[in-house]
C-alpha cells in the first residue's frame, strides 16, 4: 500500500516529467506525427523509432521466420502506419504526435515507459514489458495509449495483402462483371 509521501512524491515527478517534456517539445516548434508530402508523408523521426520498436514486438509469432524478410514487412507495416495517419482528423495525428514526443524524449521515456535504453537498442523483454505494463494500467490514458498503438499495428499488418495467407483469408470476394 503507497504511503501518502510516495503518493506524493510519485505525483510531482510526474508534474516535473510533463513539465520538462513540454518545455522541451516546445522549444522545439510543434513536433508533428508526419513530415514532407513527396513522394507521400513519413513518420517523424520519434514516431518512427517508437513503431520500429513496437512493431516486432506485437507481431511476434505473425512475422516471417526469416529475420530479413520479418524486417522487411516490419519495415513495410510502420510505412502502412505513416499512411493510415495520414487518413487520420488532424486532432487525432496530433494526440499521436504528443504520444511520440513523450515517447521519444528520454526524461518521460524512462518515467512512463520505463525503457532507459534508445527505442533502437531498447531490448524485445524491456519493450514488452513497456506494452505489458500500459496495456494492465489503471490508468485510463496509458492504457488508451497502448490501445492506440496496438490498433495502429495491426490494422497496417492485416490490412497488407502480404500477411492475409498466413492466417487462411483468401482476401475480399471477387464482384463479378455486369
Amino acid at each position: 500500500m503507497p504511503t501518502r509521501r510516495t503518493f506524493l512524491a510519485a505525483g510531482v515527478a510526474g508534474a516535473a516529467a510533463l513539465a520538462a517534456a513540454g518545455w522541451w517539445r516546445s522549444s522545439r516548434d510543434a513536433i508533428p506525427v508526419l513530415v514532407g508530402t513527396t513522394p507521400g508523408p513519413r513518420l517523424a523521426p520519434d514516431a518512427l523509432a517508437v513503431l520500429t520498436a513496437v512493431t516486432p514486438v506485437f507481431l511476434e509469432g505473425a512475422l516471417p521466420e526469416d529475420k530479413e524478410t520479418a524486417s522487411t514487412a516490419v519495415q513495410t507495416t510502420v510505412a502502412n502506419i505513416g499512411a493510415a495517419i495520414a487518413g487520420l482528423p488532424p486532432a487525432a495525428q496530433e494526440e499521436l504526435g504528443q504520444l511520440f514526443a513523450l515517447l521519444g524524449f528520454p526524461p518521460t521515456r524512462v518515467a512512463l515507459a520505463r525503457v532507459t535504453s534508445q527505442w533502437p537498442q531498447a531490448s524485445r523483454d524491456e519493450i514488452a514489458a513497456f506494452l505489458d505494463h500500459w496495456r494492465t494500467s489503471r490508468f485510463l490514458l496509458l492504457h488508451s495509449a497502448y490501445s492506440a498503438l496496438h490498433q495502429l499495428v495491426f490494422a497496417a499488418w492485416y490490412g497488407n495483402p502480404e500477411s492475409w495467407p498466413a492466417i487462411g483469408y483468401p482476401g475480399p470476394p471477387k464482384l463479378a462483371a455486369q
